[in-house]
């Protein structure tokens, strides 16, 4: 009868030593005497920069740093338009973050930093340049007011992004408050005031928009809006009302529009006390949560 060979199992003892075969199968308490155990370490991974919401980010900062540059050579409807650019900006970032699962801690500080720029000093400068100059002492003192306060109410927002109502801010936001003060500056200027002629006009909004961003009156957020549910067609049209009223006169619209937003903190403030609800958004026990936000 014909004999065959068998064929010999494969093995990778010729490819692996021994000392690395037992490190990768063997527990330290199974090494035969005499061997060291020494595990494999696992290789750092490197910290990398995301690009994409980074960039968007960037964009933000560099509309500020135009804003600045605009105010400087005294062209004012520049300097506004690029303030509100990097509120577009401002509010793209971190939605395209979130969309492409690329939130890191680093984009978090970088986005703060760059709204600290664009939010509270390009604003203050602007309307400083523009109107508060020939006041003296009061008009950088209102400056400085809103600059610190934009300062004091983004660093709140950091510190209390997990204990505060989803629903709405804390106080007013720093975009919106920007939105407030130069478009107070780009509506006068396209109807050709100058701005000494309205100093007191614009230290009162500087005023207001520096001490409304660090109170506790509540701002609706708009963060509950799910853009992925379907809407009546009705809504869409409305969007597309106002796209049409915003390019038909962009200064008048958009200065109302954050005029009633800036006022409106205070309609839902007042309306919460006279029903006896409970004014503050800050979430100090597990009672203070909202159903459906744990």
């Amino acid at each position: 009868m014909a004999t065959f060979n068998r064929r010999k199992a494969k093995s990778n003892v010729g490819v692996f030593p021994r000392a690395a075969r037992l490190n990768k199968r063997t527990p330290p308490q199974a090494m035969p005497p005499g061997e060291e155990f020494h595990p494999t370490e696992p290789k750092m991974r490197s910290r990398g920069i995301y690009l994409l919401p980074n960039a968007f980010t960037t964009a933000n900062l560099f509309c500020g740093f135009f804003a600045i540059v605009m105010a400087m050579n005294l062209k004012f409807d520049y300097a506004s338009v690029a303030i509100f650019a990097a509120m577009l900006l401002d509010s793209v970032d971190g939605r395209v973050a979130r969309l492409t699962n690329t939130q890191s801690e680093f984009g978090a500080q970088y986005d703060s930093l760059s709204d600290m720029l664009s939010f509270g000093a390009a604003p203050a400068l602007v309307v400083y340049e523009w109107s508060l100059r020939g006041m003296g002492k009061l008009g950088w003192l209102a400056a400085f007011v809103y600059c610190a306060g934009a300062a004091l109410r983004l660093a709140r927002f950091n510190t209390n992004i997990g204990v505060v109502d989803k629903r709405y801010f804390q106080g007013l936001p720093s975009p919106a408050a920007a939105a407030l003060v130069t478009g107070f500056v780009w509506l006068m200027d396209d109807l050709r005031y100058v701005g000494t002629e309205l100093s007191w006009f614009s230290w009162t909004i500087t005023l207001y928009a520096g001490l409304t961003m660090v109170t506790n009156v509540p701002f609706y957020s708009f963060k509950e809006i799910n853009f992925r549910k379907s809407v009546p067609f009705i809504a869409v049209f409305l969007i597309v009302l106002v796209f049409v009223l915003i390019a038909g006169d962009p200064p008048k619209v958009l200065f109302g529009l954050f005029v009633l937003y800036g006022l409106s903190g205070y309609v839902v403030y007042f309306w919460r006390r006279s029903k006896g609800k409970p004014v503050s958004i800050v979430q100090t026990t597990e009672t203070d949560i909202p159903e459906g936000k744990e």
